[in-house]
């Protein structure tokens, strides 16, 4: 019996080798693809916004030479686009990659494409973490924020995602067995009582921290300097590149717990560092660019239609149409209301929502592909 099961898990991991082999090298030239469009997206976002101030013109001052009388324009356009368009454009980069990469893992590690940091309640204990040092950083956290300085937001905001991903884990796994009905369930408590606890916190905020966070919780990249960069961008790169490790141990998981035990995946290690990677990204991001949901859901859905379900090839390929697809939502933000900004997450919003209302009724079997 234990010889066929060991034959059975052989034989399920030869298919899944072959099919994934039949998908490499379309997986490739799509992350080729990617890359490419990344590059001409930031392009576009360094150049184009509400101000005409281009890079393109500060080269050829740059070359040539400003003309006379120009000067003062000149410098007014290297500060909008060193100061202003560039520090947006990384964070913008940054972010975006967090959230798709963290859905990705997040589906990966509860075998469901429903799982989501926005829709499970993660991003919400992330948003508690960053408004608790927003509110209360000049008094009851103030040794926190001394200690931290920079990076105190989004340490705490890290805190607040890792708590919410661990307990939403500990209540939907049972016997190895993850419900998405308890999943989601749980995500949902979660996510009100973490709102809950948030609402205490804007009703004892003065005027100045209520604009700030009437703002921040909308999501967007408006506050994007390179002391943020700074704060936030080592934790989201560092839990970045701790998911290409876990590619494989996410593939092997898709066959269950046991099955992955059985091929040499230490499961247990692998939740771990998949949590706490998570947790990092979507702490990091939240904390610099409050909340902006539904990446993480539309994103790895999309590519796996494309380029299908190979973590290998999926985590790298979310990473670049994240940035990519946050970039040109922060372009539609920042110019359909000019000179106004509309907050990127109701850009987000108006994207993922249909998006995943259509997930929804596929798996019923309302649409098809």
């Amino acid at each position: 019996m234990v010889d066929e099961t060991i034959a059975g898990d052989a034989g399920v991991q030869e298919q899944g080798r072959h099919a994934v082999g039949d998908r490499s090298g379309r997986a490739l030239l799509v992350i080729g693809v990617l890359a490419v469009a990344l590059a001409a997206t930031a392009l576009f976002s360094l150049t184009w916004g509400a101000s005409d101030a281009s890079a393109l013109g500060l080269v050829r001052s740059w070359l040539f030479g400003a003309t006379p009388g120009d000067e003062a324009l000149s410098m007014r356009d290297s500060v909008i686009v060193y100061d202003i368009r560039l520090p947006r454009i990384v964070l913008g980069m940054l972010v975006g990659a967090a959230l798709a990469v963290s859905g990705a893992v997040m589906q990966g590690l509860f075998r469901n494409p429903l799982a989501d940091p926005g829709l499970v309640g993660v991003s919400a204990g992330a948003g508690l973490g960053a408004v608790s040092v927003i509110v209360l950083g000049a008094t009851v956290l103030a040794p926190f924020t001394a200690l931290l300085g920079t990076y105190a937001l989004p340490f705490a905001a890290f805190g607040g995602g890792l708590l919410t991903t661990i307990i939403l884990y500990n209540v939907a796994t049972r016997q190895g067995r993850t419900s998405i009905a308890t999943m989601l369930l749980a995500g949902i408590a979660l996510g009100a009582m973490a709102m809950a606890l948030t609402g205490v916190l804007v009703y004892i905020a003065d005027d100045r921290q209520l604009r700030d966070l009437t703002f921040w919780q909308l999501g967007s990249l408006a506050g994007a300097t390179w002391l943020k960069i700074a704060g936030a961008g080592p934790i989201i790169i560092l839990a970045l590149a701790t998911t290409p490790f876990m590619a494989k141990g996410l593939n092997a998981l898709a066959l269950g717990e046991a099955t992955a035990s059985h091929l040499g995946v230490p499961v247990q290690r692998l939740k771990y560092v998949a949590i706490v990677a998570v947790s990092a990204a979507i702490g990091a991001s939240v904390a610099v660019s409050g909340g902006i949901g539904f990446v993480g859901i539309v994103v790895p859905h999309l590519l796996r239609l494309a380029i299908g379900p190979d973590n290998r090839y999926l985590l790298p390929a979310s990473a670049l149409l994240g940035a990519c697809l946050l970039l040109l939502a922060d372009a539609v933000s920042r110019t359909i209301v000019a000179p106004a900004e509309l907050p990127i997450g109701i850009v987000t919003a108006a994207v993922g929502g249909p998006f995943f209302l259509w997930i929804l009724l596929r798996k019923r079997g309302v649409v098809d592909l």
